[in-house]
């Protein structure tokens, strides 16, 4: 009888990952679409870096503050379409920029095949082996805290003491790919082993590493293209 139950309680936490795995993919397509829109909308009214860069704040001020108080509420879903939403038409700026360079649609393309490629290939290992990367936690933060402050340097000494910061770019967009490839083996390892079991935290959670992935490959591919 004991074994019974601990195979029914089994049964019971497989079948509570699987429901909420099923959701958060269901949830991150159907934001990365609304990105997608967003963008093109953004690109098709040519907005501003300047208003991009507001969007972006405007999102991490959701993401930071309103977020964790709604993801368990019924407001949690506008929230996450809305964070989303700002962060797709944020990239219209920067889309435009490359699609204007020679072989820009070239490399635009390259960048979703490597974004694509990168996460499929990660998920499909963790999904498939359930190995719990939770150990990488630390080290995954300590690499964001890094990675956040080598930016905030660059840039200003860039726009304060006109440094040529293009080296560095490339070096931080190359750690970012590492970075973000790292935190796609945590989070959905947490997911499948029941570290995460908000199905809408765990979307925004992948939805960044896809985006910040993406624009990490664009950058790369923009700086080493040999046009």
């Amino acid at each position: 009888m004991e074994h019974a139950n601990i195979g029914t309680a089994q049964h019971a936490v497989s079948a509570d990952t699987q429901k909420v795995l099923r959701n958060t993919y269901m949830l991150l397509g159907m934001t990365l679409a609304f990105s997608a829109l967003t963008a093109g909308i953004s690109m098709s009214m040519n907005l501003g870096s300047g208003v991009a860069m507001i969007m972006s704040l405007a999102a991490l001020a959701i993401v930071w503050l309103v977020l964790p108080r709604t993801a368990n509420t019924a407001m949690g879903l506008p929230v996450v379409f809305l964070f989303t939403g700002l962060l797709g038409a944020a990239l219209g700026p920067m889309l435009n920029r490359y699609l204007a360079l020679p072989n820009g649609a070239e490399m635009v393309m390259q960048a979703l095949g490597g974004t694509a490629i990168i996460f499929f290939s990660l998920s499909a290992y963790v999904l498939t082996t359930k190995k719990d990367f939770s150990f990488m936690g630390g080290f995954l933060f300590a690499g964001l805290m890094v990675v956040i402050v080598g930016a905030i340097g660059a840039m200003v000494a860039s726009y304060f003491f006109g440094v040529d910061i293009s080296l560095f770019s490339l070096v931080l967009s190359g750690a970012i790919v590492l970075l973000m490839s790292g935190l796609i083996l945590f989070d959905t390892s947490r997911i499948i082993n029941g570290g995460e079991t908000n199905y809408i935290m765990a979307t925004v959670g992948l939805y960044l590493n896809l985006y910040n992935l993406f624009t990490a490959l664009l950058h790369i591919i923009g700086a080493t293209s040999d046009d």
